[in-house]
């Protein structure tokens, strides 16, 4: 019987995917919204409230530190399954905004955000993976690549709000930090309304294959059951790091490893220098400055989602490493002309380092098969929070010893590397040019 039934890797886009994406657009707006209130929140702290640099950046940083653990959350979601982990999440997630108005507590409030990243975390890598488990094969990469545009979109709220949340209380700030539990809130209702359905792909992986096929059957009709090598009994290794850098993996840990980290170094870095080179280029007004960051990020990632479908992934992944570093570069080169030919350099670096963003959700998934995906993901997504706390430490450090301007070729070497580990290993997972 089950040789008769077609792969429902080849069903079209059905209700269940389409509430199945809407429940990861939202856990994006929130992602984005939980990383970007944060610096919006610091800066209005109050007069009375004396935090040093140091916790300035250790909060700021916090979230980062939580996605870190996105290896560890990625295996446990290869061992009990995705379902349950993204069904939870968000609830604890709004949970852990609100207890942020109870505390000023400078290492509960690092705490907190840490544990708001770890939630963040699980809709990294298990919400990727569950996506692109139930999407028709040649449908992943397109609805994958959309996700940015909303993480931008939370990003941009979390800006929105800053501006707009004013109270008379000096907890203002803290109120906008806990602003995060109405995104969290909105998402988990939605999953816990229309229910999240369970991945055949890690039902088959843990030999349940008879269960699997009753999912597929249960939200996508008696016509469909498993691809073929969902069905072969193939022996079970557990996931393991050790499983990751193995011959078999190796090249795949590596390359979205270390992708991600150059991209993610630059970006959160560059995110801090903002109010700098505008200030360097004789704009100082806040409002001004969030207005071309943001303006440029979401033209830059509906741009790059256009582009995403009709090149190869390794061209995309390379020229806009390489493109963001020679405008990056020409800023540094060029500091002293005119400030309107500067904010055009700024605009475009930013419009081509957002466009490479559009990567961050597909090419990674595309790299690791059913088997370790979540775990392989996780553990991509941990290293470039690492290279996101690198940024978002050492940049300052070096713009506050050296200048801006050698901060910023610290990225455009970050980049550069980027671009050159791409260049000599990326391998090409795109279905359309393989």
């Amino acid at each position: 019987m089950e040789n008769s039934l077609i792969s429902y890797k080849k069903a079209p886009i059905s209700t269940t995917h389409i509430r199945l994406y809407i429940a990861m657009i939202l856990g994006q707006i929130t992602c984005g919204y939980g990383l970007g209130i944060t610096g919006t929140a610091l800066g209005q702290l109050p007069t009375d409230i004396h935090i040093n640099g140091l916790w300035q950046g250790l909060l700021g940083a916090g979230s980062l530190f939580g996605l870190a653990g996105s290896a560890l959350m990625g295996r446990l979601a290869d061992e009990v399954g995705r379902r349950k982990m993204l069904m939870l999440n968000m609830y604890l997630l709004a949970l852990f905004s609100l207890a942020q108005v109870l505390t000023t507590n400078l290492v509960v409030l690092l705490g907190l955000r840490i544990l708001i990243g770890l939630m963040i975390a699980i809709d990294y890598t298990v919400g990727n993976a569950l996506l692109v488990e139930w999407l028709p094969a040649n449908k992943g990469g397109k609805f994958q690549s959309k996700l940015i545009i909303y993480w931008t979109v939370g990003f941009i709220l979390a800006y929105c709000a800053g501006i707009i949340i004013h109270t008379t209380s000096s907890h203002n700030w803290q109120f906008i930090l806990a602003s995060a539990a109405f995104w969290g809130l909105v998402t988990a209702i939605y999953r816990t309304a229309y229910p999240l359905p369970a991945s055949p792909a890690w039902l088959a992986n843990q030999g349940r294959t008879k269960v699997a096929r009753k999912v597929v059957q249960k939200h996508l009709g008696k016509r469909w059951g498993l691809p073929l090598r969902m069905r072969q009994k193939q022996p079970q290794n557990q996931v393991t790091w050790r499983l990751l850098f193995s011959p078999r993996y190796r090249l795949q840990t590596v390359v979205g490893g270390l992708f991600y980290a150059s991209q993610a170094f630059a970006f959160f870095g560059i995110s801090i220098f903002l109010p700098l080179l505008l200030m360097n280029l004789h704009l100082n007004e806040s409002n001004i400055s969030g207005l071309i960051y943001n303006g440029c990020l979401l033209i830059g990632v509906l741009v790059g989602g256009y582009v995403f479908r009709v090149v190869r992934r390794r061209s995309f992944l390379i020229g806009t490493f390489l493109l963001a570093a020679v405008a990056l570069l020409a800023m540094v080169l060029l500091r002293q002309v005119q400030p309107t030919v500067q904010i055009i350099l700024f605009g475009l670096f930013a419009v081509i380092l957002s466009a490479g963003l559009v990567l961050d959700y597909p090419y990674p998934t595309e790299l690791f098969d059913d088997q370790v995906r979540a775990s392989g993901v996780g553990l991509c997504i941990t290293i470039s929070r690492f290279g996101a706390a690198s940024g978002t430490f050492l940049l300052p450090v070096i713009t506050a010893g050296w200048g801006v301007y050698w901060a910023m070729l610290v990225c455009v070497g970050a980049l550069v590397f980027g671009g050159l580990v791409c260049w000599g290993w990326a391998p090409e997972t795109s279905p359309r040019f393989k």
